[in-house]
């Protein structure tokens, strides 16, 4: 129950922070804010009403919402109105939401830096405890054969006479290639358990040093020492670079694998499927809680751009045809396609969920 609350919690905070952009940029060009709601509709009660904007509190409480003079209904036109806004003002409008969940992907990340979360370092840092970890598994490699897999923690290596003592992975690829065609013994922890397994390094693992011996994995050093607030931030720019760069490339890999005829929603993780990521992350700390809400803003910022009618993606698009065209889109047309986005997001949304039971069942 309190996973579910905290699951709700982000997904409402990242939402409400994303129409909180539109709010911002919305007053910024003088364009007219009616209402901006947490939740959604049925009303609750109205918190308050500033200047020409009303403040209020909805029944479902799953993000929120900014109501814009002239962006909805008949008539309403004059000072203010979104629809007699300009094309590059009602553009920025729409960008500013996805602008502010990167802005709070970066905070995210900066407080999860601050509090103490894994991350890469290339030296390790005087005084601070780092970890060798495995990054990656080539499939079909020696390591992949022995069951090693990414996210496990390497202890040790070694062979009948001598022992590594020092865990870099410089030290490691350097013990790896002398022992090319030789038994070595890897001891690591996977899923919580030490494990210790013999295994042997073979040439052509790797396809762009074929002639060197290797074990098929990527290694990395890690430290989860809290950084200062200053170090945090600028650390957090290079980590919100990396989730961004993650997100995109699942996104491709999704509509590659579609484009295939492969299944490509089945590994979506939808709200319910929310609920045991978060429960995961909770159990590792308040640093991971915050870096996977940073992950899930960045996802958000990518999803409300792709050019989907009824997101902010494809209302951009449709003001770029609009500009082309140097007239506004028949109304009707604009009815329909965002009946279309609905209802695809609809459609999404139940396949993920539907997705998220049979996981949760299985």
């Amino acid at each position: 129950m309190i996973t579910a609350l905290l699951v709700i919690g982000i997904l409402v905070f990242l939402i409400v922070v994303h129409e909180l952009g539109h709010f911002i940029a919305a007053k910024i060009v003088r364009v007219k804010v009616e209402e901006f709601g947490i939740g959604y509709p049925p009303r609750a009660f109205t918190i308050g009403r500033l200047g020409s904007t009303e403040y209020t509190l909805n029944w479902i409480p799953f993000g929120g919402f900014v109501r814009l003079y002239g962006d909805v209904g008949e008539g309403e036109h004059g000072a203010g109105s979104l629809v007699d806004a300009n094309r590059a003002v009602q553009a920025i409008i729409l960008i500013a939401g996805v602008v502010m969940n990167a802005l709070a992907a970066w905070g995210l990340f900066v407080a999860a830096l601050h509090v103490g979360v894994p991350r890469v370092v290339d030296v390790p840092p005087e005084g601070e405890v780092v970890r060798l970890m495995i990054a990656n598994v080539v499939p079909g490699s020696p390591a992949d054969a022995a069951g090693v897999s990414p996210g496990d923690e390497i202890l040790g290596l070694e062979d009948e006479d001598t022992v590594l003592t020092v865990l870099t992975p410089e030290a490691f690829s350097d013990f790896v290639r002398a022992h090319g065609g030789e038994k070595v013994s890897l001891t690591y922890v996977h899923a919580g358990k030490t494990q210790t397994t013999d295994i042997i390094p073979a040439h052509a693992v790797v396809p762009e040093a074929a002639g060197t011996p290797a074990l098929g994995v990527g290694i990395v050093l890690v430290s989860s020492q809290p950084l200062s607030w200053s170090d945090a931030a600028v650390e957090a720019f290079t980590t919100t670079r990396g989730a961004f760069a993650t997100v995109l490339r699942g996104l491709w890999d999704i509509v590659r694998r579609a484009s295939t005829g492969a299944p490509a929603l089945s590994e979506i993780v939808g709200p319910i499927g929310l609920v045991g990521v978060v429960g995961d992350a909770a159990e590792h700390g308040a640093g991971n809680v915050l870096a996977l809400a940073a992950f899930i803003s960045v996802n958000l910022a990518i999803i409300n751009l792709i050019p989907i009618p009824a997101l902010d993606g494809g209302r951009l698009v449709l003001l770029g045809v609009e500009t082309l065209m140097r007239r506004a889109a028949p109304k009707l047309a604009l009815q329909m396609l965002n009946a279309l986005g609905v209802a695809l997001i609809i459609v999404l949304m139940v396949t993920v969920t539907y997705n998220d039971i049979v996981r949760l069942i299985s």
